[in-house]
């Protein structure tokens, strides 16, 4: 349900209260010497205003939450919780191949996501959607209602992207049955909503005068005309009972199976239903069905499986410098990169697959190997097989630890553990 065991940490004597405690408890991920988005989009308003080359104000910004989030997830105590907030964090994708979003998706991910894994996916909808970085991903700052005082002057008209994806990826899914009316009716409900890059602190703002006038329909639902018709969409979105069934789905396929069976994500569902959708809730339900023992049944995503081997390398403190190419922080997301899943930076709204078919190719399988090589060079003085039986335990192979054995050097041993079948899988 986690990252992997860092180095000989003490195992948990009840595992289900353990992970309990982490859903029930406050989020201990703490991020003192990061800005907000405001922040982030004064640096981004700056060079783009003085045409400065490089990136060089927002680079840093995006350096240092890079260096600060992978700290967190080869630290964190809470590892159950830090998975939800990636998968969160993938499922409502936000990408820096386009947008200007550099400078705020790691904010993003600390104001938007991180704060909601336990709450309402209602709650966690509605932070996305008011979000800077969700919004010049998906371009709504350029849509504007047809028949708005904008639109009639500048005679501009709807981008229906975010109104698109939110239904598609985020909610109710096509398995719904909206149609393609339905999308244009909820891009005009979200006409208005954009950042105002112009303030003083820079966030979300309404426009009014961009926004479509009149009541418009959604799913056989009439929404008023303004924010709050916004608003009242998202909730209907958030707490549909389609909306259950799907993020209940993708939350099974992650932890569970790349086919969950039906009485899994029904369980999910039942208990997203009984709760009005709270993804704690829902993590539980999750929990008690992985109880039931299915070792090895998830293969590792290049973001799985680099960090859990650094977590087993444990290698000390992680350093904190942004420029420390040598630190455990940039070695994880170096290792993202060169496996082909590069730190937020997912080709398409949808985000990276979890499917095994998806990373398991030969290329990839070898490309691991390689990269582990490398990692093995500069790993602390350990033994190979005191860390395979201490990240692996009843899971590690009799073969396995016969080819560590016959290693001929530490390096080789610990290379042939992270290659093993068995490491590849959690």
């Amino acid at each position: 349900m986690g990252w992997g065991r860092r180095g000989d940490e003490p195992l948990p004597t009840n595992p289900i209260a353990w992970l309990r405690q982490q859903l029930d408890g406050p989020d201990q991920a703490v991020f003192p010497s990061l800005g907000d988005s405001a922040d982030g989009l004064i640096a981004l308003r700056t060079q783009r205003h003085d045409k400065m080359p490089g990136d060089p104000l927002v680079k840093p910004v995006f350096q240092a939450e890079t260096v600060a989030q992978m700290n967190n997830l080869l630290r964190t105590e809470q590892p159950f919780r830090e998975r939800l907030a990636w998968f969160w964090c993938n499922h409502f994708t936000v990408s820096v191949r386009q947008g200007g979003t550099r400078a705020v998706v790691g904010a993003y991910m600390r104001e938007a996501i991180r704060p909601n894994v336990t709450r309402r996916f209602s709650d966690m909808l509605l932070a996305v959607m008011h979000h800077p970085a969700m919004l010049m991903y998906l371009d709504n700052t350029s849509s504007i209602g047809p028949d708005s005082r904008a639109g009639l002057k500048q005679h501009r008209g709807l981008n229906e992207n975010l109104a698109r994806e939110c239904l598609e990826l985020h909610t109710i899914s096509p398995a719904a049955g909206y149609t393609q009316a339905d999308v244009t009716s909820f891009a005009a409900v979200l006409t208005g909503w954009g950042v105002d890059m112009k303030a003083e602190r820079p966030g979300f703002v309404f426009r009014a005068n961009a926004h479509e006038p009149g009541e418009k329909t959604l799913m056989g639902r009439t929404f008023p005309e303004g924010e709050e018709g916004g608003l009242q969409a998202l909730q209907f979105l958030g707490t549909h009972p389609a909306t259950y069934r799907h993020i209940a789905t993708q939350m099974a396929t992650h932890f569970l199976s790349d086919v969950p069976s039906p009485h899994d994500v029904a369980a999910i569902v039942a208990a997203l239903h009984d709760t009005q959708g709270d993804l704690g809730a829902a993590a539980m339900a999750l929990v008690h069905l992985s109880d039931a023992g299915r070792p090895g049944a998830k293969f590792r995503t290049p973001m799985d499986y680099t960090t859990a081997v650094l977590r087993a390398l444990d290698d000390g403190e992680a350093s904190v410098a942004p420029d420390d190419p040598h630190s455990p922080a940039h070695r994880l997301a170096g290792g993202l990169g060169y496996l082909g899943q590069p730190l937020w930076n997912a080709p398409l709204p949808n985000g990276w697959s979890d499917r095994a078919a998806d990373w398991s190719a030969p290329a990839d399988v070898m490309a691991r190997a390689d990269w582990a090589y490398r990692i093995a060079a500069s790993a602390p003085p350990v033994d190979p097989l005191d860390v395979a039986h201490a990240t692996l335990g009843p899971a590690l192979r009799r073969e396995t630890i016969t080819a560590i054995r016959h290693a001929g050097s530490r390096r080789d041993g610990l290379t042939l553990l992270f290659s093993s079948p068995e490491f590849q899988r959690r």
